[in-house]
This record gives C-alpha cells, sequence and structure tokens, in this order.
C-alpha cells in the first residue's frame, strides 16, 4: 500500500468524524488485518447522513445538506474513494441521523 494515500485516507475519514461528532462526541475506530486486507472500521456520533445524501456521498463537493454552518468542501470523502479505488478496494457507510459508520477495505 501506498504510505501517503493511506495516511490521506486516514486523515480524511478521521478527521470527518471528528468535525461532524458534537463536542465530547465518541469516534470508534477499529483496525482489522485478514491475510492480505486491511479493514478500517470508523463510527461517530455525529449528524448522520440523509439516504439521498449517501447516494452522493463520494462525488466531489458535494456536502450533505444538514452540515449546517460545519466547515468544509467536500472533497474529502471523494479523495478516499479515488484513494480506495488505486488500492483496488472498497468503501461503504451506514448512516442513520445521529449514527454514521464507514467501512473501507482494502487489499
Amino acid at each position: 500500500m501506498d504510505e501517503k494515500l493511506l495516511r490521506q485516507i486516514l486523515n480524511n475519514l478521521l478527521s470527518n468524524a471528528i468535525k461532524y461528532s458534537p463536542q465530547g462526541g465518541m469516534v470508534h475506530f477499529e483496525l482489522t488485518c485478514q491475510d492480505d486486507q486491511v479493514i478500517f472500521h470508523i463510527q461517530d456520533s455525529g449528524i448522520g447522513i440523509f439516504p439521498d445524501d449517501q447516494a452522493k456521498l463520494f462525488e466531489p463537493f458535494h456536502r450533505g445538506k444538514n452540515v449546517g454552518t460545519i466547515h468544509g468542501t467536500g472533497m474529502g470523502l471523494a479523495i478516499v474513494k479515488k484513494a480506495t479505488d488505486l488500492h483496488g478496494g472498497k468503501i461503504s457507510v451506514e448512516s442513520t441521523i445521529g449514527v454514521a459508520t464507514l467501512n473501507l477495505a482494502l487489499g
């Protein structure tokens, strides 16, 4: 795996989880290594992602309609998706309002 891309992936995922969680909210990060695959599981206690926004989540400059005044460009997850694709990986998201979970498998 490319160290710089991996650093970018983790930085974007973790900073988003922290940014969209309330102050003092919990962010869970789990790393699993299986054979030739690395799996990141990140769950935050943030604002969550509406279903119609989930379909556009990895598009450049897309921001959810519930982000309010939280600063961002809409590029973080687009970069994560591109870097994941370059590694031959998969990314998925599960979210309800108030909780978001992101799973990323590289291998």
